[in-house]
């Protein structure tokens, strides 16, 4: 045998072997690698995007939470307003009663008051119909004595 010849051989059965490779082999090869580029290569522009709408919603979470709370302030300041206006509402309200119950008072109590001037004045009609009936000694009859009291009670 000759080992040229062998050489020979093998590098025809390794070129052959090449060839093949080349030709069956290495496109499949190639087509994976260049897939599993792109996929990586998409998995890092998603991871980026992610990022960038990571950060995105954040600062949107962060305007939301702001706005919130600008909100929730407004709404406690419109509470505290209605708060204080209930509070004015309700001393007006009260004031209001007061002065009606007061106003009621006076007037019962002006009522009372005539009342006891009426009553006095009764009395004090019979009185001076009775003094003056002691000082005359003698008996006034009833018609008289009515007008008497009458004409009294019209003087007081």
């Amino acid at each position: 045998m000759n080992i040229n010849a062998t050489l020979f051989g093998q590098a025809i059965w390794f070129a052959l072997f090449i060839w093949i490779t080349m030709k069956y082999v290495w496109p499949p090869l190639q087509n994976a690698m260049h897939a599993r580029q792109k996929q990586i290569a998409d998995g890092l522009a998603a991871a980026e995007e992610g990022k960038q709408s990571l950060a995105q919603s954040a600062l949107r979470a962060d305007e939301e939470i702001t706005k919130a709370r600008a909100r929730a302030t407004e709404i406690v300041g419109q509470a505290e307003k209605r708060v204080s206006q209930m509070i004015e509402e309700a001393k007006n309200a009260a004031r209001n009663e007061g002065n009606r119950e007061k106003a009621a008072a006076k007037a019962e109590i002006e009522q009372e008051v005539s009342r006891a001037r009426e009553a006095l004045r009764l009395q004090v009609a019979a009185l001076a119909v009775s003094g003056a009936e002691k000082i005359l000694r003698r008996e006034v009859d009833a018609k008289t004595h009515a007008d008497l009291l009458q004409a009294v009670q019209a003087e007081l």
